[in-house]
């Protein structure tokens, strides 16, 4: 029997393979399931089942894809009623892994078809259980996103979470391993530990929801409590997932045509498409094609992309190093954005030799934005809530970049003003979004918030 977590970073999420003599399972695999398929023909193992444990907001599962190309059943928990075949199976229900065997825990609360998976061995002790966004380590799934769905409120779901964790998850052996589908930084909960596996026992001792003193009231109340609105794409990746999509081979196919600058340009004024730079921040500083907005690879690209642009059916053209092509488009496809209609062929190389116009990002040092606030500049922080309230400058406003939109009647469109987030990469991001806008007016703060501190400027908390 083994266990191998398959961890994504930008989406600070995990997938995993259980294998048991040749018999392999695959719980919550992520859009493109080439790499499944070869670790499973790897140990000469067959794929014999696609577990769900939910119908995921954050990302777009790779189960349709995986189940055509193997021939496995997905099976989802009790209560999940998707578009297409797959086994829903009852609460209890076992399913035979070579000489293991994977238990149906019924767990609603996040979602109301929310499932957790329980890892027998050949003598039939739990070894490990596959929470979904029922259990993370430090946290519990949000109980808010599926109050439309379920015609519920969220408190009626956080109560029945509060009785699915004590009924279901918390009276197993402490020896448990818990292997959650997502850990810090992602959405789906609030206080997610870096961590991404650990024991049962140790999270009954840390986890703030399993106290074993904690009425269902105190639990409603702090789980619900400081819950942020969740993105706007969280219910359009739902339904995608519930629903059906089209086949990643489809969309990295069309994603990752080159087209000239003349190409280019007609399909961008065509379909009004959203010109996407994934390029690292400096290089957009340097140089970029007027009104694109960068949102870089090295950061939690496909999480920015869903939050900010949040319509995934909107036409995308990307500028893009070369090589990062399929990257990029199967990226965005992780959380449905699967209209890409290709890159710019040698990028702003080609664009400005082709006598087209770019545009340009001011940027400044730490230092020099010392001097700036000397001199009555206006600073906007564009972190998040609890990074700001951690730490500050004084009299800067919040305007946080996940909820950008709300705040454009903040910025002055007259007199220059600075953004800054922690270091460096989403202040670029708001000032794109921003000169989109039309604040041409705004400059980015090169470094962030760690700049600002080492270079000694007046910090509030």
């Amino acid at each position: 029997m083994k266990v191998e977590q398959i961890y994504t970073g930008c989406l600070a999420q995990g997938a995993y393979m259980i294998s048991c003599n040749g018999e392999v399972a695959i719980i919550d695999p992520l859009r493109e399931v080439a790499p499944y398929i070869e670790k499973a023909n790897a140990i000469d193992g067959t794929i014999k089942y696609i577990f769900e444990t939910h119908f995921h907001a954050d990302f777009v599962s790779g189960h349709l894809t995986l189940a055509e190309k193997t021939g496995a059943p997905i099976i989802y928990g009790p209560l999940a009623n998707p578009s297409f075949d797959a086994l829903i199976a009852t609460d209890g229900q076992e399913f035979p892994l070579g000489d293991c065997t994977i238990k149906v825990l019924h767990t609603p609360g996040h979602t109301m078809e929310s499932t957790t998976y329980l890892l027998q061995d050949a003598s039939g002790s739990p070894h490990a259980i596959f929470s979904g966004d029922t259990l993370f380590l430090g946290d519990v799934g949000r109980p808010d996103l599926a109050q439309k769905a379920a015609d519920m409120t969220q408190e009626d779901l956080a109560g029945m979470l509060y009785d699915s964790l004590r009924a279901k998850i918390m009276t197993l052996p402490d020896e448990v391993i818990v292997y959650p589908a997502h850990g810090a930084g992602s959405a789906c909960g609030k206080n997610m530990s870096t961590d991404t596996v650990d024991t049962l026992g140790n999270q009954k001792r840390m986890n703030y929801a399993l106290r074993a003193d904690m009425s269902k009231e105190e639990f409603i109340s702090e789980v619900t409590d400081g819950l942020l609105p969740p993105p706007k794409y969280f219910p359009l990746n739902v339904k995608l997932n519930k629903e059906g999509y089209q086949s990643i081979d489809t969309v990295v196919a069309q994603g990752t045509r080159a087209l000239s600058p003349e190409e280019f340009e007609q399909l961008a004024e065509q379909h009004q498409a959203i010109v996407l730079d994934v390029r690292h921040q400096a290089d957009f500083i340097e140089k970029h094609i007027p009104r694109s907005i960068f949102i870089g690879l090295n950061g939690s690209f496909a999480p920015w992309v869903g939050a900010l642009i949040a319509d995934i059916s909107l036409p995308i053209l990307l500028v893009v190093d070369p090589g990062k092509e399929e990257e990029a488009v199967t990226r965005l496809s992780r959380v449905g954005f699967d209209n890409t209609l290709g890159y710019l062929n040698g990028g702003v190389v080609a664009w400005e030799a082709s006598g087209r116009a770019t545009d340009d990002m001011r940027s400044v040092s730490a230092a020099d934005l010392k001097t700036a606030i000397e001199n009555g500049a206006k600073v906007y922080d564009v972190r998040k809530e609890s990074e700001y309230e951690t730490a500050h400058l004084p009299e800067v406003a919040l305007t946080p970049l996940d909820f950008i939109s709300d705040h454009y009647q903040a910025f002055p469109k007259e007199g220059d003003f600075y953004v800054h987030c922690a270091g460096g990469y989403r202040s670029v991001i708001a000032a794109s979004i921003l000169k989109r806008r039309g604040y041409h007016n705004v400059i980015d703060v090169a470094g962030g918030f760690a700049a600002i501190k080492k270079e000694g400027l007046e910090i509030v908390s």
